[in-house]
């Protein structure tokens, strides 16, 4: 049972993990970040599941980590815990990953966010790194993927200053897909997963894995395994199917083969 999350599927193919901390703002505890890798590794092995939606609430998204589980911890302490563990499987979820944010999304709140592959922000939603308040400074993501979104002036202020973004700056900036007046987030997150989880889902998996390494490898590797994915559908049985579809003007069936 998940004393930290909710976990809901409110459509054909679509998960919804909802972390469920309301009175701490969904702060991440180590608690709730096992949960919600344990629930990404079960969302990963069932094939009905084709796309994940991970939400808070309209008052925040995650306003960062649980602070008191930091309090009195030294470096030794903290290098053996499992956060980082629990981080991998997050970053590495090879099905789509939609996160639906409003209100606070600061801190690691801000670094899970930006594990997912798009971000539908309500009008209120305000995204932030400001764990050098704390004389700490981002370490699961935050200093590096914010880099690669926003650029490295913007990284800078916000890490360094504790410059917090709007849900329109964010949007201009890149951060985010786009913006929704705040009763419609976790909905239209929900429509763009749906739409995703109607695709074929060995290519929808390949095509995010090649995406994916644009930001990880020099250019002709990416390339490379680009061309490899590519040529790797032409063995499946969706590729044909999608293409019969195609030239006989119907919906196609996939199978996921």
């Amino acid at each position: 049972m998940s004393e930290n999350i909710l976990i809901e599927n409110p459509s054909n193919g679509v998960r919804l993990i909802r972390i469920n901390r309301p009175d701490k703002l969904n702060a991440l505890n180590e608690a709730a970040l096992k949960e919600i890798a344990s629930a990404l590794n079960a969302a990963e092995s069932d094939d009905s599941v084709r796309a994940v939606v991970v939400t808070g609430d309209a008052r925040a998204f995650a306003a960062g980590a649980d602070v008191s589980e930091m309090q009195g911890k030294s470096s030794v302490e903290m290098h053996s815990s499992k956060r980082p563990s629990y981080w991998e499987t997050i970053r590495k979820f090879p099905k789509p990953l939609i996160a639906a944010v409003s209100g606070w999304c600061l801190g690691g709140g801000n670094e899970l966010a930006m594990c997912a592959d798009m971000i539908i922000a309500s009008e209120t939603a305000r995204f932030g790194q400001p764990e050098t308040n704390l004389a700490i400074m981002p370490g699961a993501g935050g200093t590096q993927r914010l880099t690669r979104a926003v650029g490295k002036a913007v990284t800078m202020e916000m890490v360094l200053a504790g410059r917090s973004l709007t849900a329109y700056e964010a949007l201009i900036l890149g951060l985010v897909n786009r913006v929704v007046p705040v009763e419609l987030y976790l909905e239209k997150a929900l429509e763009l997963a749906a739409l995703v989880a109607s695709k074929a889902p060995l290519a929808i998996r390949q095509a995010k894995e090649s995406v994916q390494k644009s930001f990880e490898l020099p250019l002709e590797e990416s390339l490379a395994v680009e061309r490899t994915n590519y040529l790797l559908l032409f063995g499946s049985e969706d590729k044909d199917e999608g293409v019969a579809a195609f030239l006989e003007k119907r919906a196609p069936a996939w199978k996921g083969k």
